[in-house]
């Protein structure tokens, strides 16, 4: 029997990862300070509490094979908000897996961390410079440095996972080439948690979409990934409603999207 904590269990990758990661003989142990939807079930546990919760996090991973760290604010906040969300509560998930002897974590990570790379520079290596797009990126930075200092110090093994866009389904034109189809998303995932001893690596999560070829797939092929999902069969009907994606869009002129706009300025938050 294995036991793998979800931290942000309630949100909408958590949501649509559970039924994708259910197994016999695993337990899913799903913490989140919002309510699950649907609750609990069979081979599932409930933990309502906070990731900044050091206590509470220490009792969350005791006995736990693997932690799935996708807790946090998943849009830009202010400083204070994003500082005590995403980068003190990473700190302390990667310190309570660590005290309480886990030997992985996977940390969701997101293509923010490298927003304000350009489309001459696709696809983009998992080694390129960080250029993160807003404060919420910046935190993905820190939590990503976390990560390595965690696995170089201390031999916690862990994957971070730069997710692109993942949803049931793609939203607007730009998830064309951006979306993680949420099978994809489990079968990577899976691929992180059957790896015995990776070390820390970073790899981009992102499915094999016809319209993509934004970021590189290599690190992640090498763990086993080889996605199935290809947001081209949305296309047709979302270009219908919506028109041919128009590529001098400021929507497209970097790696971050609408997350580079000037909306998001620290003196508009």
């Amino acid at each position: 029997m294995s036991t793998i904590l979800i931290t942000g269990a309630a949100g909408g990758v958590g949501t649509l990862m559970r039924p994708r990661l259910a197994r016999d003989g695993r337990v899913l142990r799903l913490l989140d300070l919002a309510p699950l939807d649907p609750a609990a079930g069979h081979g599932e546990e409930a933990i309502q509490a906070s990731i900044t919760d050091m206590d509470a996090m220490v009792s969350a991973c005791e006995g736990v094979d693997a932690v799935i760290h996708l807790g946090g604010l998943s849009t830009e906040h202010s400083w204070e908000q994003i500082l005590d969300a995403n980068i003190n509560g990473t700190y302390t998930v990667f310190e309570a897996a660590r005290r309480a002897g886990v030997p992985k974590v996977v940390f969701a990570s997101s293509n923010h961390v490298v927003g304000f790379h350009t489309p001459d520079e696709y696809p983009l290596p998992e080694a390129v410079v960080p250029l993160p797009d807003t404060y919420y990126g910046v935190s993905k930075v820190a939590g990503e440095a976390l990560g390595a200092l965690y696995a170089k110090r201390y031999g916690l093994n862990v994957i971070s996972i730069r997710i692109l866009s993942c949803f049931a389904a793609p939203r607007d034109l730009r998830m064309l080439s951006t979306w993680l189809a949420p099978d994809d998303g489990a079968q990577l995932l899976e691929a992180c948690l059957a790896q015995e001893k990776p070390g820390y690596r970073v790899v981009y999560g992102v499915s094999d979409n016809t319209r993509g070829g934004w970021v590189s797939l290599d690190s992640a092929r090498a763990l086993g990934y080889e996605p199935l999902g290809d947001a081209e069969a949305y296309a047709a009907a979302m270009i219908a409603e919506k028109g041919e994606p128009e590529l001098d869009d400021p929507v497209f002129a970097y790696l971050g999207g609408a997350f580079t706009f000037a909306n998001l300025d620290a003196d508009n938050l």
